[in-house]
């Protein structure tokens, strides 16, 4: 059985500290470099690593450090990915997709929406501050910062670029998790410390915003999604 973490990088191999984490937690680290997209980039690392279905496999990105202790964060994934269950877990997500597409809709409302889960964003440890969304637990759309799930789930969904999706690097995450929802699979959000070195501003970008309108165009009968 392979543990094996994909991670798209422009960045030099050596800088990435999530690589040391994870090859000290016993896991296999393939860094895509310079790639020019992340739906391509997944399905090839995939297909090129030979992926079974008892491996376990993460996407994650390559600003992320982990801070939960490298034991505790494998029997978290042992855990849940052992459930037949199980489709991807994740540590930020939302239990109602509704007709905007965007899974952290709603984080600032009165009453808040549904979210789950709680990342730390900064710099380093010492600058960074808390986004808590809410309790970790069960989900239909997960952050695509840090994602795991295990080859038999990986290989029944779509990794490629959808037709409908003009951007190569956005809404990959939200396309990923309802796939598995959609299957009937559990989504679920763990408690798993990780200090994100980016605020999403990419967020902004015509590409994401024209990968979001169509994400809705393709779902909207389907849209709210709801556990």
């Amino acid at each position: 059985m392979q543990k094996i973490a994909f991670i798209p990088t422009r960045k030099e191999f050596g800088q990435l500290e999530i690589v040391n984490y994870l090859n000290n937690a016993g896991w296999t680290t393939c860094v895509l470099c310079n790639k020019d997209s992340i739906f391509r980039a997944f399905k090839e690392a995939v297909q090129e690593n030979n992926i079974k279905p008892n491996d376990y496999v993460i996407f994650c990105h390559d600003d992320i450090q982990i801070l939960t202790d490298p034991e505790i964060f494998n029997e978290l994934l042992s855990y849940e990915l052992d459930n037949p269950e199980t489709g991807f877990v994740g540590v930020a997500g939302t239990q109602t997709l509704n007709q905007t597409g965007v899974w952290w809709d709603g984080l600032n409302r009165v009453p808040k929406a549904p979210l789950a889960g709680f990342v730390y964003h900064g710099k380093d440890i010492h600058t960074m501050t808390s986004t808590y969304y809410g309790t970790p637990g069960r989900v239909v759309a997960m952050d695509g910062l840090f994602l795991a799930a295990r080859g038999k789930v990986i290989n029944t969904i779509q990794l490629g670029k959808p037709k409908f999706f003009e951007g190569e690097w956005d809404f990959y995450d939200v396309f990923y998790t309802v796939q598995t929802h959609l299957k009937s699979l559990k989504n679920k959000v763990l408690p798993i410390s990780i200090l994100h070195e980016s605020y999403g501003e990419l967020a902004g970008r015509d590409s994401w915003h024209k990968n979001r309108e169509a994400f809705i165009e393709r779902f909207w009968e389907k849209l709210p999604l709801s556990l």
